[in-house]
């Protein structure tokens, strides 16, 4: 027997069309997110691989929906996949497999279908996304679609609502995901000037002389204001994330590896941020490979005693 048909008995998955399913989206997230199907597959209890997976192709499948066309066109196929989900999840039937998948990992986790509804009123503010022009508009960009996309998968793994725990990471995943924001922002620079947009609010540009279209047009010679601008910013993120460092302690024993290693990664991309300065305007900036892996192996290592 493979590992991941034991995954799927440990999780009480029998039938065979909903095997295939989970399956599909096992496949299709190995495929997208290497990294975060092998910390799945590595650092998470088997029973909850996949229904962790599941979470992740959703979340993959309706940002594809998200990228397609311009604003109009984005806001339809929104418009029309949220109705579907929306309906999936009051009992509709579907033959869509990340449907399927997810149904069934809401039935299993009741505590999931407000946290997809949450998420599906918040992909509008994605879809519109232009940058921003102030602090404001960032925070408010966090609250409602970067909390609500990273609690598809949090709460599958945090205390359930009514804990004694909950709080507190609720409000430990809401300091980790705005440090992960930050982050990304920072590191996808290339990536979002080519779409003529950025995540580093306009009036923080605007006060070290800067605008989008000279970081496009002229990077090299914007290098050395961004490099204050990235400096900044990834103290601001350095800041946050440190308000997040208890988030481990508030969930189960055999939890705590994979978001131990979710949380030592992102430090790794801070700190990979800050390494390349003004430079992430050309070439972004990502961990080595390797550093990456040292952390999964250790936390495999800890998840791997905790199974004993």
């Amino acid at each position: 027997m493979s590992r991941w048909s034991a995954a799927l008995n440990q999780a009480g998955v029998s039938d065979q069309e909903m095997r295939r399913a989970y399956d599909v989206q096992r496949k299709l997230v190995r495929s997208y997110r290497r990294e975060e199907y092998l910390a799945a597959r590595l650092l998470l209890p088997a029973g909850l691989r996949p229904y962790v997976l599941a979470a992740v192709a959703f979340m993959h499948e309706t940002d594809r929906r998200i990228d397609l066309g311009d604003v109009s066109a984005r806001n339809e196929a929104l418009r029309s996949w949220n109705s579907e989900v929306r309906a999936v999840l009051d009992g509709a039937k579907t033959d869509q497999d990340t449907l399927r998948a997810l149904e069934d990992t809401v039935r299993r986790h009741a505590q999931m279908a407000e946290r997809v509804r949450d998420f599906l009123d918040g992909t509008p503010v994605e879809a519109a996304w232009r940058g921003f022009e102030s602090e404001a508009e960032l925070q408010t960009y966090v609250d409602r679609y970067s909390m609500p996309a990273l609690m598809l998968t949090a709460c599958l793994i945090g205390p359930l609502p009514g804990a004694a725990q909950y709080e507190a990471f609720e409000q430990g995943c809401r300091k980790l995901i705005e440090a992960m924001q930050r982050i990304d922002f920072l590191a996808d620079l290339p990536e979002d000037l080519q779409q003529g947009h950025i995540g580093v609010p306009r009036d923080e540009l605007l006060r070290r002389g800067l605008d989008v279209e000279d970081l496009r047009e002229r990077p090299e010679a914007c290098m050395p204001a961004m490099e204050k601008v990235v400096n900044a910013q990834a103290a601001l993120a350095d800041q946050v994330f440190s308000q997040a460092r208890e988030l481990p302690a508030l969930v189960e024993p055999h939890y705590r590896p994979f978001l131990r290693a979710l949380m030592a990664v992102q430090r790794l991309r801070l700190q990979a941020v800050e390494a390349a300065g003004g430079s992430v305007l050309k070439n972004g900036a990502r961990p080595t490979a390797s550093a990456t892996l040292r952390i999964l192996w250790q936390e495999y290592r800890a998840f791997r005693k905790l199974q004993r």
